[in-house]
């Protein structure tokens, strides 16, 4: 393949041009490298330069509408310039030329509209996330340190050196003297018995219940002493007492009940949402109100395993130090307390609370684009914390996240989605700017339709409901003559068939009837209306309103809904005088 260089006139090749004449002379010097792999990287530079377009392609005496960027279709200007994002060269848009597309997520803001909204942006970062989870719960001892004392052999309690609950015991403290006939048969075949025999007779007393330092001493024991000692097994305190002195047990009754409070377990419930977040060795900050103003922080050292399901919650322990002050220990047994629990996960990409919009199952948020541009980004969420949301997908690190102003922007991306209704946004025949011109018959009969929808819009918009069954009653003239003006122009016929289905309306007897019957007959009026806005300027005066808050204006009525008006202000027939000015214009 060769490549022909035509003789330039430098007055008539722009500058990139010149470059790209420039850029095929080298590659045509270049040794050793297939033309055709040069020739593919200059039809590439010219289609992103823009410079493969001939100048004979710019419409010849069209006027320029505006500047757009073609990375970055929101930023526009009304002169020529450089795109304010990605430095490129705007693009000129020439009448009868649509422009280039924006995306539809992205709302674009003035500057003054920035500012009157106060917007305000935050990056998303990689950060430690934090939460604070506050429980409630109860202290307890330390189970691992409960002891009950029961009867090891029938007997009767001589005497209790424990006689009340509440006492602090040490461990090997007498609490009490017991008097049992078998065990005092058995210490004294212990001191006569010698050999293998003692060993024997020692292993019977301590089933029986006698210690190894109480079985050592039996021989000193005085043979007229009858009662032998219970002693503490553990160090703590009494919290229960089934016994008095004097009374006759049975082996196996229950006598004494020894808690250890040095060390406190502050029992609470994690429910299935908080498990991420927790896991041994956080600090909690434990609080009751037997202790006003104090504060007591403790470890979490076990998470039950086993989810109750019930309550799908599990069992989290916290120990705390419960020293004795002045007598009395810090915390009291199975006292009620709460808990802030100082959650703390490790960095992640999170955005501020204030980011997210979620209204229904999805999130979103809006990432500054530039230039006022504003991307509604759907997100994918992990952990809560107190001020900061975990993001799993949707920005990314560096992305600068509305923090204010995010709602009024949702509500405006919300409108722009309502426009796109069928009503609004009618297909690429009915758009196309080659609608036949409107004879005088057309003209007079779409006046005429287009003044009986302004007519009963402002008699709903009256809560007038006995001046919509007069006009209401017009339509059944009005739209046959509307139909056989437009016959045999083909064009027109798409927004003539919604008109002919919806254009007889019935007398209403309550508001919310008329404007369930208005309705169906708004919508296919703005549709035409659209079309002719764009196609004759004689219909560009028409204006064209829209309510996103028309739900419960009727029965199965949409979100939003659209009418036209003849003149400016808006007067809303989807709720009279309830919400007369709720609308904004729709542009052609």
């Amino acid at each position: 393949m060769k490549l022909s260089q035509q003789p330039s006139r430098r007055s008539g090749v722009s500058a990139e041009r010149r470059q790209l004449l420039s850029l095929i002379k080298k590659v045509r010097r270049s040794a050793g490298t297939p033309l055709r792999v040069f020739a593919l990287a200059v039809l590439a530079v010219a289609i992103l330069t823009g410079c493969g377009k001939p100048d004979s392609a710019k419409p010849t005496g069209s006027k320029v509408l505006y500047y757009q960027s073609a990375m970055h279709p929101w930023i526009k200007s009304d002169k020529p310039g450089l795109c304010t994002i990605c430095g490129m060269k705007l693009t000129p848009i020439y009448e009868g030329e649509s422009g280039i597309a924006a995306d539809g997520d992205v709302i674009t803001l003035s500057s003054n509209s920035i500012h009157v909204l106060n917007v305000q942006t935050v990056e998303a970062k990689v950060q430690p996330l934090a939460k604070t989870l506050t429980v409630a719960g109860t202290i307890d001892d330390d189970d691992s340190k409960h002891r009950v004392l029961s009867a090891y052999i029938g007997g009767r309690v001589e005497k209790l050196h424990v006689s009340y609950v509440g006492a602090e015991v040490k461990t090997g403290e007498p609490l009490a003297d017991f008097y049992s006939p078998m065990l005092l048969q058995t210490e004294r075949e212990y001191r006569v018995a010698t050999g293998e025999l003692r060993e024997v007779v020692a292993s019977r007393l301590r089933q029986m219940g006698l210690s190894d330092e109480q079985i050592k001493a039996l021989p000193e024991k005085s043979v007229t002493q009858l009662t032998s000692q219970i002693l503490a097994p553990v160090s703590g305190t009494v919290v229960e007492k089934k016994v008095y002195a004097g009374q006759y047990v049975q082996e196996g009754e229950r006598l004494l009940e020894i808690a250890d409070f040095a060390t406190m377990w502050f029992m609470f419930r994690a429910y299935e949402q908080d498990l991420p977040w927790i896991r041994a060795g956080q600090k909690v900050d434990v609080s009751t109100p037997s202790l006003p103003g104090k504060t007591v922080t403790g470890v979490v050292k076990f998470i039950d395993p086993n989810l109750d399901e019930a309550t799908r919650s599990v069992k989290v322990r916290v120990e705390l130090e419960n020293p004795s002050v002045d007598g009395r220990r810090l915390f009291s047994h199975r006292l009620y307390a709460d808990g802030v629990v100082h959650l703390e996960a490790p960095e992640v990409l999170a955005v501020p609370r204030s980011a997210i919009i979620q209204t229904g199952p999805q999130a979103v948020a809006f990432v500054d684009e530039g230039g006022g541009g504003y991307a509604r980004r759907v997100l994918k969420l992990g952990r809560h914390g107190d001020k900061l949301i975990e993001v799993l997908d949707g920005v990314a690190a560096g992305d600068k996240v509305v923090v204010n102003g995010n709602l009024l922007i949702d509500g405006q991306a919300e409108m722009n989605r309502s426009y796109a209704s069928p009503a609004m946004q009618p297909d690429s025949t009915n758009a196309s700017p080659a609608l036949p011109a409107l004879s005088e018959e057309q003209r007079k009969a779409v006046k005429n339709h287009l003044a009986l929808a302004d007519a009963l819009a402002a008699s709903l918009a009256a809560d007038n409901v006995k001046e919509f069954n007069v006009h209401a009653a017009s339509t059944h003239t009005a739209t046959p003559a509307l139909l056989t003006a437009f016959e045999g122009t083909n064009a027109w016929q798409t927004f003539l068939k919604q008109i002919g289905k919806a254009g007889h309306l019935n007398s209403a007897a309550s508001l919310s009837d008329a404007r369930k019957t208005f309705h169906p007959f708004s919508e296919a009026t703005v549709a035409l209306a659209q079309a002719l806005r764009r196609s004759d300027k004689e219909f560009a005066s028409v204006k064209v309103f829209r309510c996103p808050m028309t739900k419960d204006s009727f029965p199965g009525a949409p979100d939003g809904a659209d009418w036209i008006q003849l003149k400016s202000g808006v007067r809303n027939p989807y709720h009279g005088a309830e919400m007369l000015d709720c609308g904004s214009e729709v542009k052609p």
